[in-house]
This record gives structure tokens, C-alpha cells and sequence, in this order.
């Protein structure tokens, strides 16, 4: 148990780090949470306003180390604040209003690309130097150098302004209500179309050029000779010997792609005006909400550092001769 312990000494010091940072960032921004809501208020803000918004957020205006004590005392006790932007609203409400649908994008793109980019790879490396793979892997190092903002608004100007293939904002038709019924969830998938394929491309070409790379090495391995001399068919050796052995370093990388997933998300969201926690994060930015810009980022810090642990222990189902190795 040596090597799991260790792994998560490295989550434990990586979630502390998180945590300073989350709350040091935002006070880096110019302005205060006091000063932005006194400027929602517009005409309404008397000198009456003023007060009773200062006595309610005062605590902003304290020594900084003040400030941390206070943040670490609300999270001991899971009490992330209230929130400026969405006062009176907890910064756990907004933030578990947006949390779901970020995660339906992420997990969605992750399925659609890890299926579509390691057999595009797997292809690729069992016809190496043919013409399917002098097209794939060229394009897969286009799709990785293309900013997902670029995407984005590509994808919105094509098929939702010019084509109007897909609606172009919100998560489903504002004109219907929430149920659970085939007309809503239609609603969500097709509202979903765009920002899926807005984050995908990356993941396509990460996932593929990793399992290109990693099933080139396996493929002279002596049980993928021995599948072969079976009489196997191709697919069955290609996805059943070599492509199974090539998937431990495309789940690392996996892992570590899942920030740039939630970056590129945060843009994504923004630009569909999509309600997840990259929206919320933006709108709480521009309001100088800390409460929710600290609850928000520590929520994907751990969501991402849990990804990686679920990764690790992933890691022994895949391949048994690590499991054997932590004995």
C-alpha cells in the first residue's frame, strides 16, 4: 500500500495548495464585493442601502489574514458564504444550480471523445503509414492546436447563426418546464449538441495521438503475435490484445487533460450562455462575488484531483501487473 498512500500524501498537499490559492486570487482583482453590489444597485443605492450592504459584507473589508481564518473556519464546516451576486442565495445553491450541467457537458464530450479518439488511434497505429493514418494523425495535432474559443465561436456562427441547425444559448427551451419526460430531455440533449462538439475536438486529438503512440509500441508484443497465430480477426486482436494494453497511458493522460477540459469549459459556457459553473464563474468575476469565485474554483480543483485518484485506482483494473506490484 505504499505507492497509494504516497499518491495521496501528493492529492493532500495538492488540495491545501488549492485552497490559498482560491482564496488569494480573487483579492488580487481590483474593486470588492461590497463595491460591486453597490453598483447593481444603480439609483437605489442610498446612503441607507450603502450601510446595511457594508454591515452584511463588512468582512471583505478585513486584514487579509482575518479573511483567510474566516474562509478556513467555513469550510471546516462546509459553509462556502452567501453570495454577493446572488444574495440572498448560499454559494452552495448557485453553485449546485450550475455544478450539474457543467458535469453533463464534461462527462458527455469525455464518453463521445474517448470513444471516438482511441479508435481513431487504434486504426491509425494498426495501419501505420497508410492513408488513413497520413489523414487522422495530422488532423488530430490541428484539432489539439486550435483554441476551444475558436471552436466556439466558429461552431456558433456556422450551425447556430448562418445554418440554424441548433439553438444557440441555454441549456434547454426556456419555454418549457423541468420534468422528467422524454420532451425536456430532448430539449437538454439538443441544446447540448454545440457545446459538446465545441470541447471535443481537443479531446479527439489527445486521446487519439496517445493511443496512436502508446498501441505502436504493443503491437510487437508476444501475445499480439500469438492472437494473430489464433486466427483471430483483426478487430478482435486489435481492440481485444493491443488496444486494452494500450489504454493505460491514454487514461494518464486523461487525467491530466481534465483542467484544460473545465478551462475550455468555462469558455464554452460563456460563449453558448450555457448555466453551468463556467457562466456562473464569469458573471461572479465580474461582480467580484469571492464567495462563489473561491467555493467555484475549490470545486473544480477537487474534482479534478478526484478524477485523478479515480484514474489511479482505475489503473489496477486495467492492468493487473500493477495491482500485483502494490501486494
Amino acid at each position: 500500500m505504499r505507492i497509494p498512500l504516497r499518491r495521496l500524501g501528493v492529492y493532500l498537499a495538492a488540495f491545501l495548495f488549492a485552497i490559498v490559492v482560491n482564496f488569494t486570487l480573487p483579492r488580487l482583482m481590483p474593486g470588492s464585493p461590497v463595491d460591486g453590489m453597490i453598483a447593481q444597485l444603480g439609483p437605489r443605492a442610498t446612503p441607507a442601502a450603502i450601510e446595511a450592504i457594508k454591515a452584511r459584507f463588512g468582512a471583505v473589508e478585513q486584514p487579509m489574514w482575518l479573511q483567510f481564518v474566516d474562509y478556513l473556519k467555513g469550510l471546516a464546516t462546509f459553509d462556502l458564504g452567501v453570495s454577493v451576486k446572488y444574495y440572498p442565495q448560499t454559494v452552495t445553491e448557485v453553485l449546485g444550480r450550475s455544478a450539474g450541467w457543467t458535469a453533463f457537458l464534461v462527462v458527455t464530450a469525455i464518453a463521445f471523445s474517448l470513444c471516438v479518439g482511441v479508435s481513431l488511434g487504434a486504426g491509425a497505429a494498426w495501419r501505420r503509414g497508410g492513408r488513413f493514418d497520413a489523414f487522422v494523425s495530422p488532423f488530430s495535432v490541428v484539432m489539439i492546436a486550435v483554441p476551444p474559443v475558436i471552436i466556439a465561436l466558429a461552431t456558433l456562427f456556422i450551425f447556430g447563426v448562418t445554418l440554424r441547425w441548433f439553438p444557440v444559448g441555454y441549456a434547454y427551451d426556456p419555454s418549457l418546464d423541468p420534468g422528467i419526460n422524454f420532451t425536456f430531455f430532448g430539449s437538454v440533449f439538443w441544446h447540448a449538441i454545440m457545446p459538446v462538439l465545441t470541447l471535443s475536438p481537443y479531446l479527439i486529438g489527445e486521446f487519439q495521438t496517445t493511443m496512436r503512440s502508446s498501441m505502436i509500441s504493443v503491437l510487437g508484443e508476444d501475445y499480439v503475435t500469438m492472437g494473430r497465430a489464433k486466427g483471430l480477426s483483426d478487430t478482435a486482436v486489435m481492440f481485444g490484445y493491443a488496444a486494452r494494453n494500450a489504454m493505460l497511458p491514454v487514461m494518464t493522460n486523461l487525467a491530466l487533460m481534465l483542467g484544460a477540459v473545465f478551462g475550455g469549459s468555462i469558455v464554452t459556457e460563456i460563449v453558448f450562455n450555457y448555466p453551468g459553473l463556467g457562466l456562473t464563474l464569469f458573471t461572479a468575476s465580474v461582480a467580484r462575488d469571492y464567495p462563489v469565485i473561491q467555493g467555484q474554483l475549490l470545486l473544480m480543483t477537487m474534482a479534478t484531483l478526484g478524477a485523478n485518484l479515480l484514474v489511479d485506482i482505475l489503473y489496477g483494473v486495467i492492468d493487473p501487473r500493477l495491482r500485483e506490484g502494490q501486494v
